[in-house]
């Protein structure tokens, strides 16, 4: 039977419909008759999962027959927070329960994927949440009312997702939202469980389930099971989640299955890192380490299930995943972001990996180290995306917030290429409105951003992010 909602609920619905209805229709959008019909029978999913995808490695599984995920299909405008039960195979790293966030519309089919950023772990002081801002977000799991405006992590985290954003204005604004918490650690690729030693043998030993894999299966799933079938979908996020959204976008865009896919990995560069010669591939020592504690090479683990799935992608080089989504998928459009002055990313990939940085004398040393490694990794980058002409490239050089990480947290404004006068919007708008190659640029100096004023609003986020 379909879903009738009261006339309470329909009324406040009815205004945001009118309010935030766009100035015309994109393709994906509903006509108005229908987004009024949807208030009061909203509708249903229309690519179920198939018993196919139900088995096999990483299948897609259902939360069981009778358990209350918290889904109410007539919610519109509202973060509802939905419960995956652990036949699911979803856990969050100490083993709590998994849950995610969507907020739906009643006016379009198309939908945004955020995949949140933070921190990665590896051993006891990383992933317990002794290491600060350098370890796993949400070691203890994820609190029901995450999406509260009260949280700024969450509720400042990007115009992608806010929907009643001040001044920066994105067409994924009037889209269906769904933000993917992150929780273990592992750039929601690993598929481990590790037992790590306390080093002064004062706790107990931690258990942690690098599960992020399996979360976005389980998510993938929920999604095919209750939602329709996006004729948009962008994949996003900041950081780890940056990282994340690429790793995962090929089997997203195969399973989920919209018209138009596109994919922005803002901040979380995935880096070719070839054995044998440090100083050419900085981070080989980190992906080294990684591969082992996520179990990234396992059999049967990530990245042979990835290169199953992705023709072209090398598990011996993680940066072949550019190129091969770019020739597995030609018809989307794909862009991936970063800052050339980035200090949190490539303090991560590099600062634990190098006695030279460990013991540089002072912090301007051991900043100039790490950044000079940022830039080599980047270079290749830059010049690797170049060639791709559905994949484009957005180097800026510095922003006085967050470490210059992450060029689409807070607002696209000030994530600029003043001397190509160039600003973000740019970027996300080649990428999700363009045609012909992505937009690709870069900034050659940060003069013009260190000299910009004092902003009073990026030191009060500062501090809370």
């Amino acid at each position: 039977m379909p879903v009738v909602q009261s006339l309470p609920r329909i009324v406040p619905a009815v205004l945001l419909l009118a309010l935030s209805a766009p100035a015309s229709a994109e393709l994906g959008d509903y006509n108005f008759w229908q987004s009024l019909s949807n208030l009061v029978s909203p509708p249903r999913a229309d690519n179920p999962v198939t018993p196919a995808q139900r088995v096999g490695p990483y299948p897609l599984l259902a939360n069981p027959s009778g358990f209350n995920s918290g889904f109410n299909p007539g919610n519109y405008y509202g973060w509802q927070t939905i419960q995956m039960a652990p036949q699911t195979g979803a856990v969050c790293g100490n083993g709590s329960p998994y849950k995610f966030f969507i907020n739906r519309v009643p006016n379009t089919r198309n939908t945004i994927v955020y995949l949140e950023g933070g921190g990665a772990c590896w051993d006891y002081a990383s992933c317990s949440g002794q290491s600060g801002i350098r370890g796993a977000r949400n070691p203890d799991g994820i609190a029901n009312d995450y999406m509260s405006l009260l949280n700024p992590g969450a509720s400042l985290v990007s115009p992608f997702v806010v929907r009643l954003h001040p001044w920066t204005r994105v067409k994924t604004q009037n889209w269906n939202m769904v933000y993917v918490p992150y929780c273990t650690g592992d750039i929601y690729s690993g598929d481990k469980v590790a037992v790590y030693e306390d080093p002064q043998g004062v706790n107990p030993p931690l258990v942690w389930h690098h599960n992020g894999l399996r979360n976005m299966r389980a998510v993938v799933g929920w999604l095919k099971d209750n939602l329709p079938r996006p004729t948009q979908m962008l994949t996003t996020g900041c950081s780890a989640g940056g990282a994340g959204s690429l790793t995962n976008y090929a089997n997203l865009r195969q399973d989920i299955a919209p018209n138009r896919g596109y994919l922005i990995n803002d901040s979380g560069p995935v880096y070719t890192a070839l054995a044998g010669d440090n100083q050419a591939y900085p981070s080989y020592p980190l992906q080294t380490l990684i591969r082992q504690a996520w179990g990234l090479d396992a059999a049967q683990g990530p990245l042979q299930y990835l290169q199953a799935r992705l023709p072209g992608f090398s598990s011996n080089d993680l940066g072949s995943l550019y190129p091969a989504l770019s020739s597995n998928l030609p018809g989307d459009r794909m862009g991936h972001t970063h800052f050339w002055q980035d200090l949190n990313y490539s303090s991560y990939s590099y600062e634990r990996f190098y006695p030279e940085i460990v013991n540089a004398p002072n912090q301007a040393a051991k900043e100039a180290l790490i950044k000079q490694r940022w830039a080599t990794d980047t270079t290749r980058l830059r010049s690797q995306l170049a060639s791709l002409g559905n994949v484009g490239g957005y180097f800026p050089q510095f922003r006085n917030v967050n470490e210059s990480h992450c060029t689409s947290i807070i607002e696209f404004a000030n994530s600029d290429i003043q001397e190509q006068n160039l600003q973000l919007d740019n970027f996300v708008s080649s990428v999700l409105d363009g045609s012909g190659q992505v937009l690709d640029a870069s900034e050659s100096s940060d003069v013009a951003d260190r000299n910009k004023p004092f902003n009073l609003l990026y030191y009060l986020l500062d501090q809370l992010l």
